[in-house]
């Protein structure tokens, strides 16, 4: 979960929504905000974790729920949107910082292209050693990180009076800004992926949720805090590197050169742990028969699944860009959560609260469902582009669902027998 949560988001976001709110206050409360939102949403997922401990997340859940085709529907837009799109998303942070710092004169795109490739491969071929390595590198990470926290608030320079009047607060620009947060927040729902390879997952899924949710949400507002104070407005604004930037400014090119390593881990990090964790959901959508069944798991890797993903990843890289890929993944991510917690509710509402188990449910699903479609509706009429791919990217999945159905017809899925 650390991993998945702690990548390109938090590097990269802050730039792009300085320069639509203008004030470092207004972003810093848009991430006290969009951590309250992930942690509410991460309490929903424990509850639904409890009752359904396989792993497949969104595609397991709405599959089971509602219908095969929302579950299709949640697992084509896992595969587009919550793993290929966020991946991209990473390889063009690592690129953005290493690229900028360390070789200017490298097409950037080979950077990413060689970090996905990488984790691609020692997932593919060595699972058991692969997440023992993530984890060794997730706790360096987590340690260089605070540390780089610790010290930059000591050395913050003070800021500076203020000369004009302050920019005012716009409820649009904000909502906007908490769907491109959104994203910096999008892995707290990792551990229900790998659900079904979880000792004791029905205790030890809602407790990773909470606990993971929480650590990265400190640990964005102390990012945010040095990132967004560290230096001048002007020279923040729009920038994809804006920890580099921050850095420089209060220690000079070396501290620059020593953070932009520790977010080239970060990042690579979060790219090896969504390969790991996004070809389960086609394996499992492959059992189900809803997928070609080679994209099934030989033995525990779906080493085929592994190779579609980091394809994949790789081709959106070179296809796209940074800031119109976090609002496309942002919004489209967030109405299938929300849809996922509405079976939650409605699961409540059937069968009464005696047998719902989950902290504040249904207030906390219904505050989750809220939020995400207040910030979903501004994105449609502020950036109706990317809004529209979300959507079509969503229903694009329906006669491909309808296609493999006619394919393998004899084939039942989850939800088909009524299990619920």
């Amino acid at each position: 979960m650390v991993a998945n949560m702690i990548g390109a988001g938090v590097f990269t976001t802050s730039g792009f929504a300085l320069a639509d709110l203008g004030e470092p206050h207004f972003v810093l409360t848009a991430w006290i905000v969009g951590g309250a939102i992930a942690l509410c949403g991460a309490l929903s997922y424990g509850a639904l974790a409890q009752r359904h401990p396989e792993s497949g997340g969104e595609y397991l859940f709405l599959s089971r729920r509602v219908h095969p085709l929302a579950g299709f529907l949640a697992g084509w837009v896992s595969l587009l949107a919550g793993f290929t799109a966020p991946i991209a998303a990473a390889g063009l942070g690592l690129q953005a910082y290493l690229g900028e710092t360390f070789a200017p004169d490298i097409r950037p795109e080979w950077i990413g292209t060689f970090a996905i490739a990488l984790a691609g491969l020692i997932h593919a071929l060595r699972f058991r050693e692969g997440v023992w390595i993530q984890n060794l590198a997730v706790a360096i990470k987590l340690v260089l990180i605070f540390g780089f926290i610790a010290f930059g608030l000591s050395a913050l320079p003070p800021r500076p009076e203020a000369t004009g009047d302050p920019a005012p607060f716009a409820i649009g620009a904000f909502a906007v800004t908490l769907v491109w947060i959104s994203f910096s927040y999008a892995g707290w729902n990792a551990a229900v992926y790998i659900a079904g390879e979880v000792r004791d997952p029905e205790r030890a899924l809602p407790r990773a949720l909470l606990l993971g949710t929480g650590v990265v949400t400190a640990l964005y507002l102390g990012l945010n805090a040095v990132f967004l104070y560290a230096a001048p407005v002007d020279a923040l604004a729009g920038r994809p590197d804006v920890g580099a930037v921050a850095a420089e400014a209060i220690g000079g090119a070396s501290m620059r050169q020593a953070v932009s390593l520790v977010v080239a881990l970060a990042l690579f990090t979060s790219i090896w742990s969504m390969v790991m964790a996004g070809p389960r959901v086609y394996a499992k959508m492959a059992e189900d028969g809803l997928f070609p069944a080679f994209f099934r798991a030989d033995g525990r890797t779906p080493t085929t699944a592994i190779a579609l993903q980091t394809g994949a990843a790789i081709a959106v890289l070179w296809w796209t860009g940074l800031a119109d890929l976090l609002g496309y993944i942002g919004f489209t991510l967030g109405l299938s959560s929300a849809a996922t917690v509405a079976t939650l509710l409605a699961g409540h509402a059937e069968e009464g609260a005696a047998r719902q188990r989950g902290f504040g449910q249904p207030w906390v699903g219904i505050l989750f469902i809220a939020a995400t479609l207040f910030g979903a509706g501004f994105m449609v009429q502020r950036e109706p582009t990317q809004a529209a791919l979300g959507l079509a990217t969503a229903l694009a999945g329906v006669p491909i669902y309808y296609a493999f159905r006619r394919w393998r017809p004899n084939t039942v899925v989850p939800g088909d027998t009524k299990e619920t």
